[in-house]
């Protein structure tokens, strides 16, 4: 585990039996995308999601016809489910009847601020949590006209009107989040939210940020500084695709900053002409190998000497290949010689035993 990153501090906000800010680790967070009123298919999800490193799922609740399985999605999670409504605060209403944990709105598009104050003064009474999520495609008409404004700015004004709101009725029980589909725009809106409002604990994510690669990338970029700052209780990855594909980037972003790890985290070396095995092919068996094992060990698979026990020396267990064989070693520590078809079945063995 890298050394720790100072994490500023929030307020701590109870989403069910899990705690975003107040210093608890980053919580990971993803969505369905299943017809809600599809019970089966959601529930099935949720559980794929909670199994892949979900903490917390999001759930849409479009209609009212959906509410009866959200009501059922609630009750047999696993996680804790968060509503996500937008336009009808009836439907924010019956989500928390139904079970909601949390709420995900954008008080900005559900109407009057008595509609709000309902939703407000519900969760209040029910203790439940609810994220105000703005976005750059939904600024309010007086902010968006500003010309004098940058895009993050109009995004922290808005959000902080609805803080300010909320908390003016007594309400605390806030998660933040104020995304655009710019990194840059995300990091300067996230770090001026950190800021104005230090208290409020921040959901992290780059709206829209595209598919697999585009997103994981631009989500990393975006969220890995924001998070490397001290900035952030909350994540989700956006991506174009299976929400299961979200999980692993989220986790892989805060195991790279030594937040927190799931799993095995594998260093390995893009090879050079040095390199006598085909240590692409070992590299990805391993990977494939350490998807369903859920130890939080560091594994090296070096391609010589060069990049060798030395310079991976401080992973848990480890090889370094040479002509047709590899030193396995232990810590930095050599154990011995293993021939090349057996490299990868003696390094799962000897993780196994760790």
């Amino acid at each position: 585990m890298a050394d720790s990153i100072p994490r500023n501090l929030t307020r701590p906000v109870h989403v069910g039996n899990v705690t975003i800010g107040g210093g608890a680790p980053v919580v990971v967070q993803s969505m369905t995308c299943t017809p809600t009123v599809d019970l089966g298919a959601t529930l099935e999800q949720v559980t794929k999601l909670a199994e892949a490193g979900c903490d917390v799922v999001r759930v849409s609740v479009p209609t009212k016809e959906a509410l009866g399985s959200f009501r059922d999605i609630c009750r047999e999670s696993p996680v804790p489910i968060v509503a996500d409504i937008h336009f009808d605060y009836r439907l924010a209403l019956g989500a928390l009847d139904a079970g909601a944990a949390k709420l995900r709105i954008n008080p900005g598009n559900i109407g009057s601020w008595e509609k709000v104050d309902a939703i407000i003064d519900k969760a209040g009474s029910m203790g439940a949590a609810i994220r105000i999520g703005v976005n750059a495609g939904s600024i309010e008409k007086d902010l968006l006209e500003r010309t004098d404004l940058t895009q993050s700015e109009k995004l922290v004004s808005s959000a902080m009107r609805f803080v300010e709101h909320f908390e003016s009725r007594g309400f605390e029980n806030i998660v933040l989040s104020a995304k655009a589909h710019s990194v840059n725009t995300t990091i300067d809106t996230y770090r001026k939210l950190s800021h104005e409002l230090p208290q409020t604990p921040l959901h992290l994510g780059v709206t829209e940020a595209g598919g697999i690669r585009q997103g994981t990338i631009k989500s990393s970029i975006a969220l890995g500084t924001l998070l490397a700052e001290g900035i952030g209780d909350t994540m989700r990855v956006s991506l174009t695709a299976d929400p299961i594909e979200e999980v692993p980037v989220a986790w892989g972003i805060l195991s790279a900053l030594g937040l927190r790890r799931r799993g095995p985290e594998m260093i390995s070396c893009p090879t050079c002409a040095r390199c006598q095995v085909n240590l692409i092919d070992i590299a990805s068996e391993v990977e494939r190998r350490l998807s369903s094992c859920a130890k939080p060990v560091s594994v090296a698979v070096m391609g010589c000497a060069v990049n060798g026990p030395g310079e991976a020396s401080d992973a848990d267990v480890g090889v370094a290949c040479g002509k047709g064989c590899a030193l396995l070693f232990k810590q930095g520590e050599i154990i011995r010689k293993i021939p090349e078809d057996a490299i990868v079945d003696e390094l799962l063995n000897e993780i196994s035993k760790l």
